[in-house]
């Protein structure tokens, strides 16, 4: 069973309700149709109901069951709009930008989630990343003692001996483009957390990625990830990891026992941080499109999970995500 199976078979264990605002988009739909028959989720749709009713009744798809709520006439609009007013009067918000806010399908899915009225948020499909990162981090905030919001790809290898048979976490690849020192440690430790959550990696041995290992080379640039490393040590002691590594120290176990002997970490590496925004994106992107391993994006840090879509993306990544999103909240 791979890895997305084991995730729809435990987000079909512990239903849990996830909002999407982008709720008369026909990829939207149709997933939130599939979500619904299969059982990963109690999808919420936002927007227009005869808009959105009419757009099903085009596609084929069938609704029933699923929740479809107008912000603009929604009994809950009065409160979330006095909620949201609360929350951001101290940084200039007024009572009427408050409940024009509200009235955007974004913010209106995110006051959902910080209310308890949703366990989760998928958005993406028309929307930027900066769309709904933005309300998110407002409204939702980080994790107690997380500092950075990231993400994580979840690499589904068909080398199974990589990472664990071989499920690999790649961060950050999408958020974050030159990270601190103490910005990748609270990466480093929030994608264990995700893999642990969403890979079921028991045990998650994170590899801080450089050109250099354990010292081979000199530059400011590795001296950042060595600091991040310690930085790391001091947040989660438990957590099993080294660095610099380089890649293939990480992940080969000859290399690893050659260039870092004694690491708990080098040649056996599930979780990978990449030590910026460029090497992150493109090293997924090898690995996905050279080396034809699955990809699967998630968000970690927020305080409620609210996850991000490619504008190019299928139903099916829609479902995906969806399903991920319901892990999360468990």
């Amino acid at each position: 069973m791979g890895m997305m199976e084991k995730a729809r078979v435990k987000a079909q264990a512990d239903v849990k309700r996830i909002v999407l605002p982008e709720g008369d988009e026909p990829r939207t739909i149709r997933a939130a149709a599939i979500v619904k028959k299969e059982g990963y989720a109690e999808p919420i749709l936002l927007g227009d109901e005869e808009r959105i009713a009419a757009e099903a009744e085009r596609l084929g798809a069938d609704l029933q069951g699923i929740a479809v709520v107008n912000p603009e006439t929604s009994e809950k609009f009065a409160e979330y709009a006095a909620a949201l007013y609360e929350l951001r009067k101290a940084k200039g918000v007024t009572e009427e930008k408050a409940r024009e806010l509200a009235a955007d399908p974004m913010y209106y899915g995110i006051m959902m989630v910080k209310l308890g009225d949703a366990d989760g948020l998928v958005s993406g499909a028309v929307h930027t990343t900066g769309d709904m990162l933005r309300p998110a981090l407002q409204i939702i905030k980080t994790k107690p003692g997380t500092k950075v919001v990231s993400s994580s790809f979840l690499m589904d290898c068909p080398n199974k001996s990589l990472g664990e048979d071989g499920l690999l976490v790649y961060a950050d690849c999408v958020v974050m483009p030159c990270p601190t020192a103490e910005e990748l440690a609270h990466i480093a430790v929030s994608a264990a957390e995700t893999a642990r959550t969403l890979c079921g990696i028991e045990e998650p041995k994170v590899a801080m990625l450089s050109f250099s290992t354990k010292g081979s080379a000199k530059h400011e640039l590795v001296s950042k990830v060595q600091e991040a490393t310690r930085i790391a040590h001091e947040l989660a002691p438990d957590l099993l990891l080294d660095g610099e590594l380089q890649f293939d120290a990480a992940l080969v176990p000859e290399v690893g026992a050659s260039k870092a002997k004694g690491s708990p970490v080098a040649g056996h590496a599930n979780v990978l941080i990449f030590p910026d925004l460029q090497a992150g994106n493109i090293g997924y992107k090898i690995t996905q499109r050279i080396g034809g391993a699955e990809a699967f994006a998630v968000l970690q840090g927020l305080a409620k999970p609210c996850n991000d879509l490619s504008r190019g993306c299928s139903v099916e990544d829609i479902v995906n995500t969806v399903v991920l999103t319901a892990v999360q909240a468990q």
